[in-house]
Formats: structure tokens, sequence, C-alpha cells
């Protein structure tokens, strides 16, 4: 993504990794980051990307590019695994994106090593700037097996649940309770979704779904990984 300064021309000079704090076209972030920063239409950033096949060599650049943010880049640029930066909110929605062009798995795989390497019981154990509970929301949401991507439709995106069970609490005294069936480290991959009862097969859900019974249950089955010949 790269900022115009008028209706017909482009930034120039144009460096994607580089980032001025408070200077540039881009805040606590640079192009490579900024870039999909689009959840509110996905589908749209797919098209103008070229496709999902594009879109998708493009994501996977994202977390192994390399490249010199800058002296005055932010502090909060943090917590990188190539140019995806989990210590600033803006990428948070980033590693779902893989749902939107039939690769889950691939969001699976993030999300776990999000969760098992950048959050501890340790003093420092955020590896970013907590921004009014984010860092920690996303976490808590990300452990649960999903995550609220699009902020203008409701839609929760599937991820992969580190946790084996676990009951919510939602409004009107309706509860949500959550089972992971065969979760572990290695068995991190969704085999199947149901929501009382009913199978889900998209990789998304709304809101409402969640809400509607005064008492839910979304089972999780996770494939069991067998090692050795």
């Amino acid at each position: 993504m790269r900022g115009r300064v008028a209706l017909n021309e482009w930034r120039t000079p144009f460096n994607p990794f580089t980032s001025v704090h408070m200077k540039s076209d881009f805040t606590e972030g640079n192009p490579w980051q900024y870039t999909w920063l689009v959840p509110q239409d996905v589908e749209g950033l797919i098209g103008l990307l070229g496709g999902e096949k594009r879109f998708s060599q493009k994501l996977d650049s994202l977390f192994i590019v390399k490249g010199d943010m800058g002296a005055e880049a932010s502090n909060d640029i943090s917590g990188l695994i190539g140019m995806y930066a989990h210590g600033n909110e803006p990428s948070h929605h980033v590693a779902y994106l893989y749902n939107y062009v039939g690769q889950p798995w691939k969001t699976a795989d993030k999300v776990r090593f999000i969760t098992d390497n950048f959050y501890t019981a340790k003093p420092d154990g955020i590896i970013g700037n907590e921004d009014v509970g984010q860092m920690s929301a996303w976490h808590i949401f990300s452990t649960l097996g999903f995550y609220p991507l699009n902020p203008a439709n409701g839609a929760y995106v599937f991820g992969s649940p580190a946790v084996k069970h676990a009951t919510i609490k939602l409004a009107a005294g309706k509860t949500l309770t959550i089972e992971a069936k065969n979760n572990s480290s290695t068995n991190k991959y969704i085999q199947a979704i149901t929501l009382n009862g009913k199978a889900i097969l998209s990789p998304t859900s709304r809101t409402k779904s969640y809400c509607k019974a005064a008492t839910s249950s979304l089972k999780w089955v996770l494939p069991q990984v067998l090692l050795g010949a």
C-alpha cells in the first residue's frame, strides 16, 4: 500500500519497509503491515490484489520478508514474524485472512505459533503495547478458537482452539460452551465444527448464531496425529 500526496500523484520515493513515526503516511507501522488493514472488506482486498492465489502468495510473503524499518520506526512495531507485527493492533486480524482464500490450516499454524510463543505468565509476557486490553483480547479469542475479524458484519473467523473446554457467559444469562476434541499441540487443524449439533461448513460464523438459544454448544473436532511408522 503506497501513500498518495494528490489525486493523481503517489508518494515518491517509496520504500515498503520504512516507517517514520508520526511523520510518514503510516503511524506505528509500514506499508507491508497496513496493506492488510481492510477488515470490513476482505473480499474487495482480495480482488484488488489480483485474486485468491496472488492474495495468498502476498500474505505468505508478509510472514517471511525481511527489511529495515529505519531508525525512526515506532517501538510499538514489535513481535515480528517477517513483517507481521503482532505487538501492534493493526496486524491482529491478519493471520485469520487465510480463511478467506480456502487455506485455514495456515491460519491454524500462525495462530498457534503466536499463542504459544508471544504470550507468557512473566511480567513482560505480552509482546506489545496492551492498548485498552487488545493484546489480551486477541489471546482470549484465539485460544477459544475464533476471532471477530469483520467489525461491520459481526463475522467471527475460525482459527485453532488452544483450550479443551470453556464456558462463556453471554448476555441475558445465556451461555456458550466450547469443547475441542483431540486438542493438543500437534492436533491443531480443525476437522469439523458443530453448533448445537449442526455442522458449520463455513470458515466464518455470525455473532447472532451463538446467542439464539439459552445454552449453546460449539464443538471442534481436531484430527488425531499419529507419530512414527
